[in-house]
């Protein structure tokens, strides 16, 4: 299995409070970007629970080296995001 980087949020709180957000991530470069929007996790779900569920931000290693540009042998990502409440 090739490697994998992953991001995600999670929420100071409870499942039902975290349900009342939302969130989005973006990385790219060269043009190009990768966006995921999900609800945070609560703090209480387990770091392996959510990394597991690949309920996240999930960035291929190739496609991880590409938007870091250069000689693709070193790994710079700029990962940006936004949370927001839900009406």
């Amino acid at each position: 299995m090739a490697p994998v980087y992953m991001a995600f949020l999670r929420f100071m709180g409870d499942d039902n409070e975290a349900k009342k957000f939302s969130y989005s991530l973006e990385v790219g470069a060269n043009g190009r970007k990768l966006i995921w929007q999900g609800i945070p996790r609560s703090i209480r779900d387990s770091h392996r629970k959510v990394r597991d569920s690949q309920d996240g931000l999930v960035i291929q290693r190739n496609l991880a080296l590409y938007f870091s540009g250069g000689d693709r042998q070193e790994l710079k990502l700029r990962v940006t995001g936004r949370i927001w409440k839900e009406e």
